[in-house]
């Protein structure tokens, strides 16, 4: 396998920004080559709340990641999320001007760019359309429809959509902090991809990403995304639940949180107690570990009857062999799986992206923490990867298969503009030109 070319992924979350340099080498795995991290200031559940400090927190992250990896960075896959994000499913059909021919890859992928053409509500765009099955002159459940002969083609999509200004928000503060924005891609769809395996999307596998402002949700079965949802909870709540049920600061609160939390109040004695220093010479107050976990299993409680709710609701319960991988910095909490099983009756596991990347990563970066950064630079590649093979066809197909077609290397400028382009292009149909510039 060939190495790919230098992908950038920027999680702007609630809690951190993360900068992820990355390529794929020829083993397949992932070769992180510099990564950066700063506190996020002005975003809120998921969404920017101020323009100025998000902008100040991604440059800080990024020229981390450039100084660690010496590469200079212009080009980032974005991550969105927040809880104005939702999903549908629809049903698009494409008539085929010539029947006795195979079906190639350039009509697939128009059929699959008319549904951004889908009418939505006002204040509404499409972000992404991932597609789920075809069906070829009415034979269902077809994968792979290229080479097939056929006279109708018609496929059953996912369709991302988000609210147009969330979206916008973030291309602003990614522009101004002096970067263009590659792609667009939903957080949780971004973390399967580091955490789960391609058996665990077949059997059928919910992933839990438990971020600071949201928990997000995508739900695979038979290695199709069936199922995606943005819970407007996250770990920030359950630190605001310590400060007000302890009466601290929030500082406090979180370093409580992190180093003695637990989500099964069970697990925990009465008599461990953390004392938390006074203010302004104030007397110490000794929090109890079973008080502290009572607090925190509250609000974990709330966070996973939503996450069942959502599993109830795409109608796939009882198909889900491999169960539910929770991932994100929540992950992390301490008895988070036993509480999720518990609750559900489904078999729990904490997803570590660990699994994709090469010998001599950082052992801080193969934290539930990190999935979705790790996560924007695989998906990124693929896609990469996608646009290669549709430049390559398009040359085909353009009447040059007859000569022998120069293959441009992965590294080449030309294609990275003309990919630039494209997307830019796409991007300007999603955003007013005003605002981005």
């Amino acid at each position: 396998m060939k190495t790919s070319e230098i992908i950038v992924g920027l999680d702007i979350g609630t809690t951190k920004i993360a900068c992820i340099v990355g390529r794929r080498n020829e083993n397949g795995k992932i070769d992180i080559l510099g990564y950066g991290r700063s506190e996020s200031i002005g975003v809120k559940r998921g969404m920017v709340s101020n323009i100025e400090d998000t902008v100040q927190s991604i440059k800080k992250a990024v020229e981390e990641a450039s100084i660690s990896s010496g590469v200079d960075i212009k080009y980032v896959n974005v991550g969105i999320a927040g809880q104005h994000i939702k999903s549908l499913q629809h049903r698009g059909s494409l008539i085929r001007e010539v029947h006795d021919k195979e079906i190639n890859r350039l009509e697939i992928d128009k059929l699959n760019n008319d549904m951004y053409k889908l009418s939505m509500a006002a204040g509404e765009e499409i972000i992404d359309v991932i597609p789920q099955d075809y069906i070829i002159d009415g034979e269902q459940g077809i994968k792979q429809p290229v080479g097939m002969l056929g006279s109708k083609i018609e496929a059953n999509f996912h369709v991302i959509i988000g609210q147009t200004a969330a979206a916008k928000n973030i291309l602003k503060c990614v522009k101004r902090a002096g970067l263009e924005m590659v792609d667009l891609i939903l957080e949780p769809i971004a973390s399967a991809e580091s955490v789960l395996s391609d058996e665990e999307k077949e059997a059928g596998v919910v992933l839990v990403d438990i971020g600071g402002g949201t928990t997000d949700i995508a739900i695979f079965y038979d290695k199709i995304i069936r199922h995606t949802a943005v819970i407007p909870f996250g770990g920030d709540i359950i630190t605001e639940d310590i400060r007000e049920g302890c009466t601290i600061i929030k500082k406090h609160a979180e370093e409580v949180k992190v180093k003695f939390g637990s989500a099964l109040a069970s697990e925990n004695r009465d008599d461990e107690v953390v004392s938390i220093p006074g203010i302004r010479g104030r007397p110490a107050k000794e929090i109890s570990f079973r008080n502290l976990a009572s607090i925190i299993q509250a609000r974990m409680e709330e966070i996973i009857e939503h996450v069942y709710y959502e599993i109830k609701n795409s109608g796939l319960e009882r198909k889900l062999i491999a169960g539910i991988v929770l991932t994100g910095g929540g992950a992390l909490m301490k008895h988070i799986d036993q509480l999720s099983s518990f609750l559900t009756g489904m078999e729990v596991r904490i997803g570590y992206p660990n699994e994709h990347l090469a010998k001599g990563t950082p052992d801080e970066l193969a934290s539930p923490m990190y999935a979705t950064g790790i996560g924007l630079v695989i998906e990124g590649i693929k896609r990469y990867d996608f646009e290669l093979e549709m430049e390559q066809i398009k040359e085909d197909t353009e009447g040059r298969s007859d000569k022998k077609v120069k293959i441009e290397p992965i590294h080449s400028e030309e294609i990275k503009e003309k990919r630039r382009q494209s997307y830019l292009d796409k991007i300007i149909r999603l955003f007013d030109r005003d605002l981005i510039e």
